[in-house]
């Protein structure tokens, strides 16, 4: 039983900022891979950082030098620290950890305006 809770989320301006955090708990030995997805209106999820446990890191290109993927191993906690954000980047942020079993959050929103 592993649960997952993405929180975070909200308005911003573009130009501004959001640190998005991942908690995860319950039976947990390790967590492999720690990722984030997100989901924009009337699109498919898509990935957008990940990190493994030894601390590499991988980025999807609308979001490589904006965005900044951590995690603290001892804490199952992870966060997506969001600069310079963009209407684009309006979506649902899902937090994806893999045990490697995968287990998702509910999903935090995060709108971007104009």
């Amino acid at each position: 039983q592993v649960q997952v809770v993405e929180s975070g989320g909200g308005l911003v301006q573009a130009g501004g900022s959001l640190r998005l955090s991942c908690a995860a708990s319950g039976s947990i030995s390790s967590i492999n891979v720690m990722a984030w997805y997100r989901q924009a209106p009337g699109k498919q999820r898509a990935f957008v950082a990940g990190i493994t446990s030894g601390g590499n890191t991988n980025y999807a290109d609308s979001v490589q030098g904006r965005f900044t993927i951590s995690r603290d191993n001892a804490k199952n906690m992870g966060h997506l620290q969001m600069n310079s954000l963009k209407p684009e980047d309006t979506a649902v942020y899902y937090c994806q950890v893999n045990i490697p079993y995968t287990y998702w959050g509910q999903g935090t929103q995060v709108t971007v305006s104009t």
